[in-house]
């Protein structure tokens, strides 16, 4: 084996085991093993994306974005780094790029929902232009009626246009589908007027599911 192909393959590892541990919620175990082998090869854009990721479960918004920035200038239209960067950016408040990075993401691989979703939570982190999240909530539901998130974010996007009942019955799917999901939940009842409403910290940017 060349020397070069040890170094690949010690990076591969070294990123096979950060997501092992990701999977199991152990962000800073991952973080320390994928910090060295970024070190010794910085070129994977695939390990600079699941960095991203991991600042961005550690709360570390500046790093993450640090992070997809550099998988972006290795790959300009990698769609995952683009859709990484915007969400770190809403985190950031820096809601016009955040905007700008999600539909690059939606432009380079349009069937993936996704991004889509990711474009609805980036105009709803800036707190405008809710009639397009909406949109954005509804292409990714086509794309992938399956997946109880998108019908979630869908009905915040319809409850941000003032649609109670539609907002109800999206978030009423979202939960036949995942029903033991706390926010959906609390979101539902909120909306039935079970629970009070909470301030959304829109500019700060969020995401209260996982997304890959």
């Amino acid at each position: 084996m060349s020397p070069d192909s040890s170094a690949q393959s010690a990076t591969e590892l070294g990123i096979a085991r950060a997501a092992a541990l990701f999977e199991r919620l152990d962000v800073p175990a991952a973080i320390a093993v994928l910090e060295p082998a970024l070190v010794a090869d910085p070129s994977t854009v695939e390990g600079w994306n699941l960095m991203a990721r991991l600042r961005l479960a550690a709360d570390q918004a500046a790093a993450a974005f640090d992070a997809a920035n550099r998988a972006i200038a290795l790959a300009p239209d990698n769609p995952r780094s683009l859709a990484t960067a915007s969400r770190a950016l809403s985190l950031l408040g820096r809601h016009e790029e955040a905007v700008t990075m999600a539909y690059r993401a939606v432009i380079v691989e349009p069937v993936n929902p996704q991004w889509h979703d990711r474009v609805a939570w980036a105009l709803l982190a800036a707190d405008r232009q809710f009639a397009d999240a909406e949109q954005s909530a509804r292409t990714a539901i086509g794309l992938d009626p399956n997946e109880a998130h998108y019908y979630f974010t869908h009905g915040v996007t319809l409850d941000a246009l003032g649609h109670s009942d539609q907002a109800r019955q999206a978030l009423l799917t979202s939960l036949k589908m995942e029903p033991e999901n706390p926010v959906a939940q609390h979101r539902l009842a909120v909306l039935n007027g079970e629970a009070a409403r909470e301030p959304e910290p829109k500019k700060r940017g969020w995401n209260p599911f996982r997304r890959k």
